[in-house]
C-alpha cells in the first residue's frame, strides 16, 4: 500500500511540475501527454535547447557571467517558444488552398510556415531586445547566424560567384535582403522552413538585379554551364 501511495505521489508531482513548466512557456499541452515517457522527452528536448543556447552565447567569449546568464535565458526561452508554437500549430490548422498571388496550391511547407508566422510578435521582439541590450550589432548578428547556420554568408558568396562584377550597391542591397531573411527565419523551427524564408528574399534579390539591368536567368545559366564545362574537362583528364 505504501509503495502505491509513493508511486501516486511521484506521478502527481510530475504532472504538477509539467503543468508549471508549460505555463512558463505558454505551452498548452494535451492532458494525455502527461505520461512519464512524454514528460521525460519534453525535459530532454528542453535540456538540449538550454545547451544549444549556452553554446551559442559562450562562443561570443563575453567574459561577463551576468551578461552571459541573461542572454542564455533569453535565447533558450525563444527556442522553446518557437518549438512550442510549432508543435501546437501543425500545418493541418491552415486550410488547404492556393497562394492568392500565384494560384499554386499551398504545399505542406507553405501551410506550416503560415501557421508558424502567426506566433505572437512579442516572442521575436523579446529576444531581439534582450540581444541588443547586451551585445554589439556584430555580436547580435553572430547569434542570428547560429540560428540559421550561416546562411547569409553562404548565400552571399553564391551571388558573388554568379553575378559578374557585382557592384558595391548591388552587394549592399542583396546583403540587406539576406539579413532581413535571417532575422525573420529565427522564428521557424526546421531548416526546411528557414530555407523557405530565405527563398523569399533570394527572389527579391533576383528581382532587384533584373530591375537594374541584369538578367538573373542568363547569369545563372552561364554560371552553371561553366561549372559543367570545368567538370567535364576534369573528367576528360582522368
Amino acid at each position: 500500500m505504501k509503495g502505491k501511495i509513493k508511486s501516486g505521489i511521484c506521478v502527481a508531482a510530475i504532472v504538477t511540475a509539467a503543468s508549471l513548466s508549460t505555463q512558463v512557456y505558454g505551452y498548452k499541452a494535451n492532458p494525455t501527454e502527461f505520461g512519464a515517457v512524454s514528460l521525460i522527452n519534453t525535459w530532454r528536448v528542453d535540456d538540449e535547447l538550454d545547451k544549444k543556447a549556452a553554446e551559442w552565447i559562450e562562443s561570443l567569449n563575453l567574459n561577463d557571467k551576468a551578461k552571459e546568464a541573461r542572454l542564455k535565458v533569453a535565447v533558450a526561452k525563444h527556442l522553446k517558444a518557437v518549438r512550442n508554437w510549432h508543435n501546437e500549430h501543425p500545418a493541418s490548422t491552415v486550410p488547404a488552398g492556393i497562394n492568392p498571388l500565384t494560384g499554386v496550391k499551398l504545399s505542406e511547407l507553405d501551410r506550416q510556415n503560415i501557421a508558424d508566422s502567426a506566433m505572437p510578435a512579442t516572442v521575436h521582439t523579446d529576444l531581439m531586445n534582450s540581444l541588443k541590450a547586451d551585445l554589439s550589432e556584430l555580436q547580435v548578428e553572430a547569434v542570428l547566424d547560429k540560428y540559421t547556420i550561416g546562411k547569409v554568408a553562404f548565400t552571399m558568396a553564391g551571388y558573388k560567384a554568379i553575378v559578374p562584377n557585382l557592384s558595391e550597391k548591388e552587394e549592399a542591397t542583396i546583403l540587406g535582403f539576406l539579413k532581413q531573411a535571417r532575422e525573420q527565419a529565427i522564428d521557424y523551427k526546421s531548416m526546411k522552413q528557414i530555407s523557405a524564408i530565405f527563398e523569399i528574399y533570394k527572389t527579391k534579390s533576383e528581382q532587384y538585379l533584373n530591375a537594374n539591368g541584369r538578367n538573373w536567368r542568363q547569369m545563372y545559366k552561364e554560371y552553371t554551364d561553366a561549372i559543367k564545362a570545368k567538370k567535364a574537362l576534369g573528367d576528360g583528364k582522368k
